[in-house]
């Protein structure tokens, strides 16, 4: 018999975090090791903090967060509270429930850069790697760099003497590194050649090196 595609969403769910995150999973081992190295470093977080005013975001589920953005790459706080909010293996992991609500980004990044940059945080990476020796190896990978040519952003080309025409316009006229720069975007690179001004994409390759049995 064929199923009813219902619509219609549930009011209730009876079914926790933990009963949804697999008992083989990867990250259960991690947390279990993270936690450990938190409970034993309480004390040191408990001389951070006031006594009084408002709760800051809890220490420990900011670094499980950092651990996360670590682990999988994400590359911004935006993209990883956008992941906390409906990736439930990241809620569980961090010690949100389902239904709490999750941190602005920019209360987020306030709260994370105090805490990294205090030395209790090094104390803290430097424990997880303690645990997680047994488990590395020695495969690494290697990064090579490029610029790839691009057409992007070419009005952002103008004389570093500001005397010129309408930007983006250079028929007949020569543009070196010498007398031309990009006045907006990081990505627009002026040394793409030793010889030409001209807007580039940066492109990195990973690759993987392993030893041979």
């Amino acid at each position: 018999m064929r199923g009813d595609d219902q619509q219609q969403s549930g009011m209730f769910s009876y079914v926790s975090l933990e009963e949804r995150v697999p008992p083989d999973h990867p990250l259960r081992s991690i947390r279990k090791g993270v936690d450990e190295v938190l409970k034993t470093m309480a004390k040191q977080f408990d001389g951070m903090y006031a006594k009084t005013g408002r709760p800051s975001v809890p220490p420990e589920r900011l670094m499980r967060a950092v651990i996360l953005q670590i682990l999988y790459t994400v590359r911004s706080e935006r993209m990883l509270m956008e992941q906390m909010s409906y990736n439930l293996l990241f809620r569980w992991f961090v010690g949100l429930e389902l239904d709490e609500p999750v941190w602005n980004h920019a209360v987020f990044s306030k709260n994370r850069e105090r805490l990294l940059n205090h030395e209790v945080a090094r104390e803290f990476f430097e424990r997880v790697l303690e645990q997680a020796k047994p488990y590395l190896s020695d495969e690494h990978f290697s990064v090579d760099g490029t610029l790839i040519e691009a057409w992007a952003s070419q009005k952002s080309f103008q004389k570093k003497d500001g005397d010129g025409g309408e930007p983006g316009q250079f028929r007949g006229e020569k543009r070196t590194n010498q007398t031309h720069e990009s006045k907006t975007e990081e990505r627009d690179y002026g040394e793409f050649r030793m010889y030409q001004a001209a807007t580039a994409w940066r492109s990195l390759a990973v690759i993987p090196r392993r030893r041979a049995c």
